[in-house]
């Protein structure tokens, strides 16, 4: 949209104003997210392209115009298939007033809508709280470490579907964090263990797990990654550029070992904002990584876990991240396609990956993005039998090659 825009600009009827056009979204580097809070040069536009960024999180002064697509990116979580997804949706009515709002916040303002009256009449009125269409797993492991009484009649203030609970509930069991005591349900030691961590569960697991397989550094590094906005900044017009100087770092064991030994190099060389320029890397968000892991390491050491490196190997790493994130797997079909192994729900591997042009036989994920199709980010190679090892119940029911 911002190049379309810039096209446009080139071509413009005499004694139009010219057009500044920039970009504003959260993984964008933090000198270019600045860029729009200066005023334009003299006889120019600026025009803002924003994810909803702009809707509640900055005010940019002189906004004149507000264009409202009436779309959203938001997560949203299926219980039955146990899909976490972020999908493009419609807005609320609330959201859709909120963003009429942003125009002249100082002066009168115009707000142009892409949706008629009538559609806008169909949108939901309120936005549906976070709390009822996320993942519950976090907050009933909080719930039970505080040791709350039956954690399943809990009264939210905005209540989830017991659906959401249940499907809660399960997959903590599936991680070995619950256990049943007296018709009440109590955190295991693993559970206990998991809850002293500000991370989903599947990540708490995934750290706990490491000193098994003695790559607690790799991990800890790994999860702080994926604990932030994304540290990778891909200008897409100069894609082929970021290609070439991103070769350096890929691995074909997918985008957490590339994570990885992007993240060494910004350490060997202290941080240099230089490097982060060439190599298209988000220095504030690097910064932010190394802040998170001391924090997990901290967490780590007061547990008196043994904090061991890999030493290069990255099978070991590879291994523990599948007997965590063992419920985010997707197998390989025969026609070339993937599936998730439990709901063989269709997936593509995202065109971000490093992995987007190989097809490895099974794959672990960490998100899944709806889009036009159903992609998977953030992927580990993996095999099938390491999954069987990390839970042969779970499975038994559900893995083709095992039963292969």
């Amino acid at each position: 949209m911002s190049k379309t825009c810039r096209d446009i600009a080139k071509h413009l009827p005499d004694g139009c104003p010219s057009m500044l056009v920039l970009p504003l979204y959260a993984s964008l580097p933090y000198a270019q997210q600045l860029r729009v809070f200066q005023g334009a040069p003299k006889g120019y536009r600026k025009v803002i392209i924003s994810t909803n960024i702009a809707e509640t999180s900055i005010t940019i002064t002189g906004i004149k115009y507000v264009v409202d697509t009436g779309m959203v990116k938001a997560k949203k979580y299926n219980p039955d298939s146990g899909l976490e997804v972020l999908a493009v949706q419609r807005v609320s009515k609330t959201q859709a007033w909120q963003r009429t709002g942003r125009a002249g916040r100082e002066d009168s303002g115009i707000c142009y809508r892409l949706y008629t009256e009538d559609e806008f009449e169909k949108f939901e009125k309120m936005t549906v709280p976070e709390i009822q269409r996320c993942n519950l797993a976090s907050v009933m492991l909080q719930l039970l470490a505080m040791k709350v009484p039956n954690v399943l009649t809990f009264d939210f203030m905005s209540k989830p579907s017991p659906d959401h609970v249940q499907a809660a509930i399960a997959q903590l069991d599936l991680l070995g964090a619950l256990e049943h005591k007296d018709g009440q349900l109590t955190l295991t030691p693993m559970g206990r263990k998991m809850a002293a961590f500000p991370l989903e569960p599947k990540f708490a697991k995934t750290i706990l797990l490491s000193p098994k397989f003695h790559c607690t550094e790799e991990i800890l590094t790994i999860v702080s990654l994926l604990s932030v906005d994304s540290v990778l900044y891909n200008p897409p017009s100069r894609r082929d550029e970021v290609q070439g100087v991103r070769k350096k770092f890929i691995s074909s064991e997918g985008d957490h070992v590339t994570l990885l030994n992007i993240y060494r190099t910004f350490r060997n060389i202290g941080g240099n904002k230089d490097w982060c320029k060439e190599n298209f890397v988000n220095s504030k968000n690097m910064m932010l990584v190394a802040e998170v892991r001391a924090q997990l390491r901290d967490i780590c050491l007061k547990m008196s876990m043994p904090i061991m490196s890999s030493r290069g190997d990255m099978e070991t790493v590879r291994r523990c991240l599948a007997h965590s994130l063992f419920m985010s797997t997707a197998e390989l079909q025969p026609d070339g396609t993937y599936a998730t192994t439990d709901t063989h729900q269709p997936v593509a591997i995202h065109p971000s990956s490093v992995l987007f042009h190989c097809k490895p036989a099974c794959v672990v994920y960490t998100e899944l993005l709806h889009t036009n199709k159903c992609y998977m980010r953030d992927l580990c190679v993996v095999d099938a039998e390491w999954l069987y090892e990390a839970a042969p119940e779970y499975f038994r029911r559900k893995l083709r090659t095992a039963r292969n």
